[in-house]
């Protein structure tokens, strides 16, 4: 009988011995899925690191910092700060090698393309957005209801002359206009260079700047004055500033809009933005390829997300395809 109850006993404690054994492998088991998941994770997140330089536009900055920040989420290792040196001084650096990735508010000229050539720079350009360059006025300006290419023509372009609101209008004040103006660096002055000096000199009393921010309290500070920069940043500051409607070439007075500068009612002053590619930079499975493909893929989104007017969906799409071919 007492055999009978040790050899009962034995067996019981050799079940539960083997229950907890086999509870003890279930937790390392699950453990280990838990840190093998966990390792995963973390061995995703460190794959790409690296920096990345990117410099140029101040027009393009604000879609850059936005990508930046979110690609920066996934890529903790990757730093991609965005520099402000303008349009052409962002292209002196991408033509000699210095960056990765250049933002621009024009398209490249032929001497920068020469440059680029020179250096043994072979890079590719992709249209990121559209932008309504935006002409404003002081908000307590109550006169100013539109002007043509010619009224901007005839206040922006030196004369030897000073500058008076009378000159556009007689109704209108006779008082000094006081000018604020994006430097000769960025892009936005070369775009209005472009469409409205056509290459004559600036009217020399202008305050010039590389930073839109001291345009944005030159226009505020001032009742008599008149400025211009991108549309993101009126946006970001129409409280403050009186937008003025420009007549396009069909005779109407235009507002810059998302829809008037996406349908290019909003013209001459509506313009695509860039970034250029070191098409070297570009490398499977590195940081710039990865990037440049995060960038195409949020452009859109994040671009009306800081007051940009994104592109047709087709035409990222086509732009990933031209970037997976760099590969």
């Amino acid at each position: 009988m007492k055999s009978f109850k040790f050899l009962a006993l034995s067996i019981i404690l050799s079940s539960l011995v083997a229950f907890a054994a086999a509870c003890g492998n279930g937790d390392d088991a699950a453990s280990g899925e838990t840190e093998t998941n966990e390792t995963a994770g973390e061995d995703s997140a460190a794959q790409l690191e690296g920096e990345i330089g990117i410099d140029g536009s101040s027009t393009v900055a604000p879609i850059g910092e936005a990508i930046s920040e979110e690609f920066s989420i996934d890529n903790p290792n990757v730093q991609a700060p965005i520099g402000v040196s303008g349009t052409g001084g962002g292209f002196e650096k991408f033509t000699v090698g210095e960056t990765d990735i250049s933002q621009a508010s024009r398209p490249i000229k032929e001497e920068e393309k020469q440059a680029a050539a020179d250096n043994g720079i072979e890079f590719t350009e992709f249209k990121v957005a559209f932008d309504g360059l935006s002409i404003v006025v002081n908000k307590e300006n109550d006169f100013v209801d539109q002007l043509t290419v010619e009224d901007l023509k005839k206040l922006w372009v030196e004369d030897g002359k000073t500058k008076k609101w009378s000159d556009i209008n007689p109704e209108w004040p006779a008082e000094e206009v006081k000018f604020f103006s994006p430097g000769a660096d960025s892009g936005t002055y070369d775009y209005f260079n472009e469409v409205i000096l056509e290459d004559a000199p600036i009217v020399k009393a202008a305050t010039l700047s590389e930073d839109d921010n001291t345009l944005v309290k030159g226009v505020t500070g001032d009742t008599n004055a008149i400025g211009y920069f991108g549309y993101a940043y009126y946006l970001e500051n129409k409280d403050n500033l009186k937008v003025v409607p420009i007549v396009n070439e069909a005779g109407e007075a235009v507002e810059p809009t998302n829809e008037s500068v996406e349908s290019g009612e909003y013209n001459p002053l509506s313009r695509p933005l860039y970034i250029y590619v070191n098409n070297a930079s570009i490398k499977e499975d590195g940081p710039v390829y990865e990037y440049v493909k995060f960038y195409l893929e949020n452009a859109g989104a994040l671009a009306e997300e800081v007051g940009y007017v994104s592109l047709p969906e087709e035409e990222y799409t086509k732009q990933l395809e031209t970037l997976e071919g760099l590969k």
